[in-house]
């Protein structure tokens, strides 16, 4: 059986909430190659799509790698779990410092939910520049410290604590103390 890579551009673009215009305009390719290439009537050039999927943004993996598989798998185990964080690189322009890892529980798009496994070294942080996007989240600091700036609101949470916001809100997220912080997170719609 053949990848259909029309069929799956035009899904990830129609689920991104893109027409075909705005794809366009965001990979800096015409937005007659895109019909083309939803129609399947063009086989994009390996360097077409991948300036395609930098306007998403989407790696040529997570492009080939069907989710619809994880939208039924209920039970993960750790090497499961999907490594975004070069996902939060790019929506902030790679302003995080320090090394923090973020972790995704299958498929968030199937379900509209986003459950992440964070890790943040001593000293992370998610950068100057504030995060800010249309959801809402949440989560439980497991282990360590984590400072989390929501508008003008600072506090240090600690291991127990939970937090919980609507994201439109500019936020932050640093590990302030001196060991490892571990967070489980969701968001709603997915952010990542």
């Amino acid at each position: 059986m053949s990848f259909d890579v029309g069929g799956r551009l035009k899904e990830i673009r129609l689920a991104k909430g893109l027409s075909q215009r705005d794809l366009a305009a965001r990979s800096g390719v015409t937005h007659g190659l895109i019909s083309l290439i939803e129609q399947n009537k063009t086989s994009p050039s390996v360097a077409s799509l991948r300036k395609i999927l930098g306007g998403i943004p989407m790696t040529m993996s997570e492009f080939f790698n069907d989710d619809r598989q994880l939208q039924d798998k209920v039970f993960f185990s750790p090497e499961e779990l999907v490594d975004l964080t070069s996902r939060l690189h790019q929506v902030n322009g790679g302003r995080a410092q320090g090394k923090l890892t973020l972790r995704q529980v299958g498929d968030a798009r199937a379900h509209n939910l986003q459950i992440l496994h964070e890790s943040y070294e001593p000293g992370a942080d998610t950068g100057t520049t504030m995060l800010e996007h249309n959801s809402h989240e949440g989560g439980v600091i497991l282990s360590g410290e984590l400072e989390i700036t929501v508008g003008d609101q600072v506090r240090v949470l600690t291991a127990g604590d939970a937090y919980l916001f609507d994201s439109r809100i500019p936020h932050r997220f640093r590990n302030v103390g001196t060991e490892c912080c571990i967070v489980v997170s969701a968001c709603s719609p997915p952010y990542l």
